[in-house]
């Protein structure tokens, strides 16, 4: 395994979704939930959940570029949360469950554009994507019992019933990325 590592910070809902998808995936070698983008200075999950602390939950990735591209990262994204619904997933509703692609790099910020203008073109979705491509800012790590939260809990309902599906959804798109394929 080479030495090289990078890192991406994406939020598409609940952070619990992302982190229980990523943590699975050849290539990722830490997947961590957090808060980014906001404005307060010390952001909890109560005040995020507000909605106005301005920040959006997020997983941020440490991968190896040499395993999983960060392209493919991306490819995961888009196919495991809704990209074209503002501030919603499902039934999570507020601006903390935005859509967002938070670039560590221009090289990532072009990567991005590129994607999401590539996916707009092909007519991926029958609306318009509205993911918000933005520098990582504010970025926090989310409370320690919000870490690896499927994995502990994969029995509580909101696991059961809409992160197994969206893992389930994952591989079967992406089996041969999951490191257990």
């Amino acid at each position: 395994m080479s030495a090289k590592k990078e890192q991406a910070t994406l939020g598409g809902g609940c952070f619990w979704c992302l982190e229980a998808v990523y943590s699975q995936l050849k290539g990722i070698l830490k997947c961590e939930s957090g808060y980014s983008g906001g404005h307060d200075p010390s952001p909890n999950y109560d005040k995020v959940c507000s909605g106005r602390s301005g920040h959006a939950e997020v997983v941020r990735l440490e991968y190896d570029p040499e395993v999983i591209t960060y392209r493919k990262i991306l490819a995961v994204f888009f196919a495991i949360h809704d990209p074209t619904t503002l501030n919603r997933q499902g039934n999570d509703v507020g601006p903390q469950y935005r859509s967002v692609i938070y670039y560590h790099n221009a090289d990532q910020h072009d990567t991005a554009q590129a994607f999401i203008e590539d996916l707009e073109r092909r007519k991926i979705y029958a609306n318009k994507v509205v993911t918000e491509v933005a520098p990582l800012s504010n970025y926090f790590p989310a409370e320690a019992y919000h870490q690896e939260y499927f994995e502990n809990n994969p029995m509580q309902p909101y696991c059961a019933y809409v992160v197994a599906p969206k893992v389930e959804k994952a591989e079967d798109l992406f089996g041969d990325l999951f490191r257990r394929a």
